[in-house]
């Protein structure tokens, strides 16, 4: 029997090379995004003509409703849940000082980034639990979280609090879950070349070249996808771990 991974903000960018790689090893993959199907058809196409077999959710993972619409369809179109990539997050619409960021601002980074990702794992997991185990185990759960959850970052402050807030939930579910044969585990990227960071990629480029950056390039999304796919392999069979990407690599570190 084949698993089937939830891989939510996949229709471009980290995401889609998540869902893209779990699909080339093998699982069935449910792509979520915000927008209409029509406006993702080509990422969908794409998988597809690499074989790979998937699902399409219009969902909002800061919703309620929406995470549980999330779970509904991958059990009807596969019917479980073996992997769930909590990859969706927003930056700031604004970069701001921290001394003038907004409520708003923080409520919808925070609402999104972390209260999504903490009640989309709760929906997971419980389905998770009630389903037989594959492969001697109920599912994995990944978090992507960054490097942010760790380096500060003054002018975008909610950002990084959002974020700190995935790692300890990571580190609440990976205690909880461990006896229920689930396994979670967050991955911290790095610099990442996306659309999320293209307004900075001047900035960074001349960081980078000047040596003012612990990094010699720039990740890549296949870099986070990978880390990913290593987690979720049987390599990872009886542990947790918190995978940090590091210049195009990954390191580990025990919870």
């Amino acid at each position: 029997m084949k698993k089937t991974a939830i891989v939510t903000g996949s229709s471009r960018g980290i995401g889609f090379a998540i869902a893209r790689q779990l699909g080339l090893d093998g699982c069935n993959v449910v792509m979520v995004a915000t927008g209409p199907q029509q406006n993702n058809q080509a990422a969908l196409d794409e998988l597809k003509a690499l074989g790979i077999v998937c699902a399409y959710v219009q969902a909002d993972v800061g919703d309620h409703d929406g995470r549980l619409k999330i779970v509904d369809a991958a059990l009807e179109a596969f019917g479980r849940v073996d992997i769930l990539v909590n990859n969706a997050g927003v930056a700031p619409l604004v970069r701001a000082d921290l001394l003038e960021m907004t409520e708003e601002s923080f409520d919808r980074v925070v609402g999104i980034n972390t209260k999504g990702t903490m009640f989309m794992t709760q929906a997971a997991a419980n389905q998770m639990i009630r389903q037989e185990p594959l492969e001697g185990r109920k599912g994995v759960i990944v978090n992507v979280s960054s490097c942010s959850a760790v380096v500060s970052s003054v002018s975008r402050g909610e950002y990084c609090i959002s974020k700190a807030g995935v790692s300890m939930l990571t580190t609440l579910y990976a205690d909880r879950l461990a006896g229920e044969g689930i396994l979670v585990h967050e991955v911290r990227p790095g610099v990442i070349s996306t659309d999320m960071t293209s307004t900075v990629h001047p900035k960074y480029d001349k960081m980078i070249k000047e040596g003012a950056f612990p990094i010699a390039r720039w990740g890549t999304p296949q870099d986070v996808a990978n880390a990913v796919s290593a987690l979720c392999s049987d390599k990872f069979l009886y542990t947790t771990g918190n995978y940090i990407d590091v210049d195009g690599g990954f390191h580990i570190q025990r919870l």
